[in-house]
This record gives C-alpha cells, structure tokens and sequence, in this order.
C-alpha cells in the first residue's frame, strides 16, 4: 500500500488547531513560518484537508472578556482566510469539506475550546453558531457556568449544572458537536445522559496508557463509542507518556514564568526565557509513534470507527519527535499502514469518523 497516495486520496481532518491564538499575535498565515506549527502552506504539504481552529478563552477571563476575545478570535480567522482565497475558505458543513477539497483548498472550521464566551445566555450560542462555530468544548482548565472540568480538584456542579443541560440539548437542536475534551468524569457521563447526538473528544488521549485526569478511561472510551462518538488523540506528548509528564511538568511551570516575566520585560529576562526553553526542549520527547499507539489501543477497545486526529498544534509547547508540525502529518499514515491497517480503516482514522459524527450532529 502506498501511503503517500492513499494519505494524499483519503480526507485528513484535524480537530484541534490553537493556531487562532498566533493570529491574534499577528502571524501571517499565508507565509510558510518556521515558528508555530501550522500555517496555510504547511497545512498543504501535509495532505491536511480541514482543520478545526479553536476559539479558545482560558476560565481565569471574566466573561465579558472572554466573549469578546472569541469574536475577535473569529474576526481574525475570517480576516486571514480572506487574504488567502487561494489557499483556504471557511467550512460549515461536511458537502463544504468535500467540496473544497474537489476545488483544492483547505477547509478551516471552527471549534470554540470553553464554554465561558456564551455565558449563561443561549442567544450567545446561536450567534456562535452562526458565524461558524460547529463544536463546542464545554469547558477548559476550570469549573463554568456549564460543567466541571477534569483539571480542578474542588468541583463546583459534580457533572452538568442545571444551565450545562439547557446547552447540551440547544447544541443538539443546533447541530452543534459537543466535545468532551478537557471536562471532569461525572460532566462526560452527564453529557452522555442528555445528548441525543453522537458526542466527540476532539482533543484526547488514553488514561491506560498515560494515567492523567485529562485522558479518557477505558470505560469512558467504550461508553463513548456506545454512543457513536469519537476520540481525536491529541499530539501533546505529556498526555501520551506519563513518564515522559513527571519529568516535563516542572520544566513546563519554569518556561511559563519566564514567558510572563519576559513579556513584562523583555531585556531582562530574555536569558532566563531562554534557558528555561532550551531545558524544556532538552528532555527526550515520545516519537510521533507513541500517538499511534493511542490509536491502536482505541482500535482495540472499541475497533477503528471511533478514533481519529486532534493535534492540539499551536497550543502546545513541545510535539512529538518527528511530528513538530502540521507538514509532518503523512507520517501517521505511513505508521498506520506499517502496523497493518486496512485502507478502509485509516480512511476513518485520518477523518471519515469525525466527519460522520459532524454529520450526525446536521
């Protein structure tokens, strides 16, 4: 089997793209960067055919700050993909993926990553909806107005609050995808309780293999696929190795005082940002063969239609060796069709079942 041509054949959907974040920075995606890890020239080396950008808002915002971020987000999104109509346009359904991808442009989606932007207001989440937003994660690194998140200690609501409800029924009414990535256990099984759609994880990886509150039991994994849903792995190597976590979490916590002491002060701490970066960097990371031991371990669960690709890309600070961006993405499917996948199999894997369970969700 040829990977290359199928890679090139098959829809390459990624789930998961901080990348508006370095928009609001004033990057300019038109440009191939050696900085970050995904720009529109990147993305066509890599046979990547959609990506979900991610309309992310950290829960430390007060609400009125954070709905305004995501529409300045948003604008930024819609302003770069204005400037390159050559290369990419904006999608809002599957026929539009696939349709552009007929045309030979990518198709850039949109994800808002945290729930705080709609506040308690369900007007807000139909406006998202209509500028383009197709899933929502429901919350990030700490308790909303919607649910409890996997990564507080103290949980506010013990699953869903009585207004997380109202959201998951509207999100199913809209044809919005709810994403699971990033909430507590007890939010998940709420979801699964209330949702009458198929619900996805666009960012995640396996709690059997890297025992983090951010990954997805076993049971959650086959509850999940119960309920015809997907987990998208995410590239983020401490979620794919524990090991590799404890060593790297205390390099993380040293890098990110430095980056907020450098942007007060660039001058002076420049060499401390710099050291605190080269340590980080110096530890051996997982091979971009760990994220397919994810898969397989997801394949062998619950079998190949209920696994697929969330990189997490420009919202990470360190990837997989061999997978440092976007252009790299060929070589899962080099890995997959190594370890014996059929071609069916890794036509799902790279995009055909997150694209079914969008389309359930229409």
């Amino acid at each position: 089997m040829n990977y290359k041509k199928l890679h090139q054949d098959a829809f390459v959907l990624d789930s998961h793209c901080d990348t508006p974040l370095r928009l609001f920075e004033g990057v300019n995606l038109g440009e191939r960067s050696a900085e970050g890890h995904f720009d529109f020239a990147r993305m066509k080396e890599g046979g990547l055919d959609a990506a979900f950008f991610a309309i992310y808002t950290s829960n430390k915002m007060e609400a009125d700050a954070a709905t305004r971020k995501a529409l300045q987000l948003i604008a930024r999104t819609y302003d770069s993909i204005d400037e390159n109509p050559d290369k990419v346009a904006i999608a809002l359904s599957v026929e539009d993926a696939f349709e552009l991808k007929e045309r030979g442009l990518g198709a850039i989606f949109f994800g808002m990553e945290n729930g705080l932007p709609i506040q308690k207001d369900l007007s807000l989440l139909r406006l998202f909806y209509d500028m383009g937003v197709r899933y929502m994660t429901l919350t990030h690194a700490g308790n909303n107005e919607i649910c409890d998140s996997c990564a507080t200690k103290e949980k506010r609501w013990n699953g869903l609050s009585p207004f997380g409800k109202k959201v998951v029924k509207e999100m199913n009414r809209l044809g919005m995808v709810i994403d699971v990535s990033h909430i507590s256990d007890d939010s998940f099984y709420d979801v699964l309780k209330y949702s009458k759609k198929p619900v996805v994880a666009t960012h995640s990886c396996c709690r059997a293999i890297a025992d983090l509150p951010r990954n997805m039991t076993d049971q959650m994994i086959k509850d999940l696929a119960e309920h015809d849903g997907v987990i998208q792995i995410n590239f983020y190597p401490p979620f794919l190795n524990k090991e590799y976590a404890d060593i790297f979490w205390p390099l993380s916590d040293a890098f990110e005082e430095a980056l907020e002491n450098f942007k007060k002060n660039p001058k002076k701490f420049k060499s401390q940002l710099d050291e605190a970066k080269e340590r980080m960097f110096a530890i051996k990371r997982p091979s971009y063969k760990e994220v397919v031991d994810h898969i397989d371990h997801v394949v062998k669960l619950v079998g190949a239609n209920h696994v697929g690709l969330g990189s997490d890309f420009d919202g990470i600070e360190v990837t997989p060796e061999g997978l440092e961006g976007v252009h790299k993405m060929p070589l899962i499917t080099k890995e997959l069709v190594e370890r014996g996948y059929s071609e069916s199999d890794i036509r799902k894997i790279l995009g055909g079942n997150f694209l079914r369970v969008l389309d359930l969700n229409f």
